[in-house]
């Protein structure tokens, strides 16, 4: 635990004036605080929190290096507030030294998790000035020079997060190498593609040459290369970016003969190429140099999937939050649910993970691909493999999975969710890794036991993409993390999950090894997941607790192994005295006459 620091007094003109009484009374609210090793507090401040379902609550806030935390003093209203900083995207100031009305004189909070907050001041003596420039100081601390909370945290952990994944282990443990796929350290210095990871599984009979000239021709170098075998029919999910085919229609000898070699690895008959985008959008980006594959690739069929680009899943996030929250919008919900087009797309995506999924499953080998091969091409490719490989469903399995595909291959996080930054109109921020788990819970709802993981990981998993606390999510890919020296300055994600793992186990959880995953893609399946975007609202608050059946199913565990417990206990006892009797003078006077020893079969409830 971090030792408590000098805090910024923003009443110090006064503290000369009965300090005593005020000085306990701030200890009295904020005792409760818990501090990270390595959090400081910066500023607290006599507050009003305009609660959009309690209305004006008097209380006090204070500022730390890592959060926002308020605590309301109202007698008959408990209010509570403690966001990580990580998870404002925009401060602002509401009203002026003028404003007319109550309350109207104070701070707007826009968060990235589905919330907003107001805070309102005194209007007097520029109150809100000193709160405000170290919010915004401390909220984006990149825009002003400060280093991310995960450099200054000085948590520690037993288990290093860092090491889940091991690139070359995973490959081993899909097969790989063999006779038709190799691994390659051709991108060890991130010179042949500066978003790829240094290690790649290759198709067997391609040279390193042949690799440098396929990079030419795709754009930002993201070459096709293997993310997951199957283990009986050897087809593969390749991934990469789109060709540089341009307007005038080049074409390049080499890209089209490395996927046929993707195609001969296991004697595909036709290679499938999903291309994520809209067809008319892979038309469109013709004309800024990139495309499609056309017939010139012979043995491949190309199919689109028409999901959606950043810019729309963005706005359709944007539309969801103002039927959610603050209030939810009751009269016209199902209407309203549907403009913003949300679950559309979630289904979209699931589809084609589907596709994918089914095509690798008959023998198929596919490549999959959008633009630049690390938005849409994450989701399918993680999704299918989720589908298709009981592993990624384990606890460790998953976070290998997001470590693999969308850490180590490139997901702009840095970019799409803006750590740090002031800049909460950047175009390039979308919320495409948030859809990829709303589709894991789609999944995790329709096969309840099949996931070894529970929805309290997604959504703690979630809250980490956006709070800077660890450096699993920060920078956009592996080449930044190795300059930032993410691994050695930072914790990872999963030495905090692995030190807690029983919280984020479920317990319906049933492992079933050859199983592939299936799930029901229609909008009559889909089911909005309200215990993330509606989870502020106190009445959604109230029924997120565990459900009655999961806590009775937990209550039963706990008494059988209680039940086992004691049988172990009694057969030792029992292993004891009978020990003792048989080594008796009494004992071996007749064998006709001792006392056979009883036995305990090991109990099976089952559940």
């Amino acid at each position: 635990m971090a030792s408590p620091v000098s805090v910024y007094n923003s009443n110090a003109l006064d503290a000369h004036i009965s300090s005593t009484p005020r000085e306990s009374l701030k200890m009295e609210l904020l005792a409760d605080v818990s501090l990270l090793p390595g959090e400081e507090r910066i500023i607290d401040k006599d507050i009003i929190y305009m609660c959009h379902f309690n209305g004006a609550v008097k209380g006090k806030v204070l500022i730390t290096n890592y959060r926002l935390y308020f605590k309301s003093s109202d007698a008959d209203v408990t209010v509570m507030l403690d966001v990580p900083l990580g998870a404002i995207s925009r401060v602002e100031k509401m009203g002026g030294a003028s404003s007319r009305g109550e309350n109207s004189y104070g701070l707007d909070i826009t968060c990235k998790d589905m919330r907003n907050l107001k805070f309102a001041l005194k209007q007097e003596g520029h109150s809100r000035r000193d709160i405000f420039e170290l919010l915004f100081r401390h909220a984006f601390p990149l825009s002003h020079g400060l280093p991310l909370f995960a450099y200054v945290t000085q948590e520690k952990y037993a288990e290093n997060g860092w090491n889940i994944y091991k690139p070359v282990e995973e490959f081993r443990r899909q097969g790989l190498p063999n006779n038709k796929w190799r691994i390659t350290f051709i991108n060890k210095s991130y010179d042949l593609c500066d978003t790829y990871p240094t290690v790649l599984a290759v198709p067997f009979k391609s040279k390193e040459e042949d690799l440098r000239r396929v990079a030419a021709f795709r754009s930002r170098a993201r070459i096709p290369v293997l993310s997951w075998i199957h283990r009986e029919n050897q087809a593969v999910i390749a991934r990469c970016s789109q060709p540089l085919v341009g307007m005038s229609g080049k074409r390049n000898k080499d890209d089209e003969r490395y996927l046929d070699l993707i195609r001969e690895a296991n004697d595909t008959t036709k290679l499938t190429i999903y291309d994520a985008r809209p067809s008319v959008n892979a038309v469109a980006n013709k004309a800024t140099g990139g495309g499609y594959e056309g017939d010139e690739y012979q043995n491949a069929e190309l199919v689109f999937l028409d999901i959606q680009n950043i810019h729309v899943m963005r706005e359709s996030l944007k539309k969801l939050k103002d039927i959610v929250y603050p209030n939810v919008e009751e009269s016209h919900w199902l209407s309203s649910l549907e403009s913003t087009h949300w679950l559309e797309h979630v289904k979209l995506v699931l589809s084609g993970a589907i596709q994918v999924a089914d095509k690798v499953s008959s023998g198929n080998s596919v490549v999959v691909h959008c633009s630049d091969g690390w938005d849409r091409t994450a989701q399918l490719t993680s999704l299918a493999m989720l589908m298709l490989d009981s592993h990624y469903r384990t606890l460790r399995g998953f976070q290998v999975l997001i470590e693999k595909e969308w850490i180590s291959f490139g997901h702009k996080f840095a970019s799409r969710i803006g750590h740090g930054d002031k800049n909460h109109a950047d175009q390039d921020r979308s919320p495409i890794f948030v859809q990829f788990i709303d589709c894991v819970w789609q999944m995790t709802k329709q096969f309840p036991t099949a996931f070894e993981f529970n929805e309290h990981l997604l959504l703690t998993i979630l809250d980490h993409l956006y709070s800077c606390r660890f450096g699993t999510f920060l920078y956009n890919c592996e080449s930044a993390r190795e300059q930032h020296e993410v691994r050695s300055k930072t914790v990872s994600l999963w030495s905090l999950v692995n030190s807690k793992m029983d919280i984020y186990l479920n317990p319906f959880y049933t492992p079933e090894s050859g199983r592939v995953l299936y799930p029901v893609a229609s909008m009559r399946h889909l089911e909005l997941w309200v215990t993330y975007y509606i989870r502020w609202n106190p009445r959604i608050r109230q029924q997120q607790q565990q459900s009655p059946v999961e806590q009775r199913y937990k209550e039963l565990l706990a008494l059988r192994d209680e039940y086992l417990k004691k049988l172990e206990q009694l057969q030792l006892s029992d292993s004891s005295t009978s020990s003792r009797l048989a080594n008796s003078p009494t004992a071996n006077t007749s064998s006709t006459t001792s006392t056979p020893t009883q036995q305990y079969t090991h109990l099976q409830t089952p559940f």
